[in-house]
């Protein structure tokens, strides 16, 4: 039987942990990497999966502005992108040629505006290169970034999915176990909402709490005078949200400038803190802090 990570060694826990005991029919091996991913999420308070059954929406973008909006509530924040084939996180937060360090046992992930962020992407030789991985090898590169990465004391790790319901956001979730929950995201039109219903179907057969629906996309900012026009459908994540019986976390509205944010590697909740759409992620923040209990 492997012995216990020395970091439990401290723990509070630890007389009345029942991880630390081998499960039958497990190797030492088995044994020890499921301790190493305990200890990590030890310490992880409120695990939240940003998901949608669509591409498009603006998923990957509001994972960064609600977990940097999280930090803004004073509150301490991992990032985790597990979208493996696009993972487009580290060029919203300008940190594309940043490189990981490790340590004997560990990586440390990266510090971005006060996030603790990891992705496949700081570890790609070039941007433009394509993973062509099948299941298995996306479901152990997501375990390393849970088990090896030394993700410390947070309130909050969110997780950037990819679209869809496979393997990405299954693997995942099997990994973060309790205390973990989901936002669905949407764009208003239906062509979007027939594919994310499909989201919250997936966390309701994996018994995975869903926190709300987000409408992205939900009308658009002036970038002259700063009113909302909804020039688009508006309503429909919220109708949504009603019909599957979920919560509706808010609308967040189109501005131009999140674009240029994302293109230049400054967030836009930290470029435009005090704009209609900041302002509308900055209150949905709040409202998980309410619902988490935090």
């Amino acid at each position: 039987m492997s012995d216990a990570p020395k970091s439990c060694e401290g723990c509070s826990k630890k007389n009345s942990c029942t991880a630390k005991d081998a499960r039958p029919g497990e190797t030492p091996e088995q044994h020890r990497d499921r301790l190493l991913i305990e200890r990590r999420l030890c310490s992880i308070q409120n695990k939240v999966l940003v998901m949608s059954g669509k591409g498009g929406v603006g998923k990957s973008s509001t994972a960064v502005n609600l977990a940097l909006a999280l930090v803004k509530e004073g509150k301490k924040v991992g990032l985790l992108d597990v979208d493996i084939h696009g993972p487009s996180v580290p060029k919203m937060l300008g940190a594309e040629t940043v490189r990981p360090k490790g340590t004997e046992d560990s990586m440390l992930p990266i510090d971005c505006h006060g996030l603790k962020v990891m992705s496949i992407g700081f570890l790609l030789p070039k941007q433009s290169d394509a993973i062509i991985w099948r299941g298995p090898m996306k479901t152990k590169v997501i375990q390393q970034f849970v088990r090896d990465v030394e993700w410390g004391d947070l309130d909050y790790l969110v997780v950037d999915c990819p679209p869809g319901t496979g393997d990405e956001p299954l693997s995942i979730l099997q990994l973060l176990g309790a205390n973990t929950r989901a936002v669905i995201v949407t764009t208003p039109q239906e062509v979007a909402l027939i594919d994310v219903q499909k989201s919250i179907t997936f966390c309701r057969q994996l018994n995975l709490p869903v926190l709300g629906v987000i409408e992205n996309m939900s009308g658009f900012v002036c970038p002259h005078c700063g009113e909302v026009a909804e020039i688009f459908k508006s309503g429909g994540g919220e109708r949504m949200a009603a019909e599957m019986t979920v919560p509706f976390l808010g609308k967040v509205p189109i501005d131009p400038a999140i674009v240029e944010s994302g293109d230049s590697g400054v967030p836009y909740i930290v470029s435009h803190g005090e704009s209609p759409t900041a302002s509308a992620v900055r209150r949905i923040a709040r409202e998980l802090i309410g619902q988490t209990g935090d």
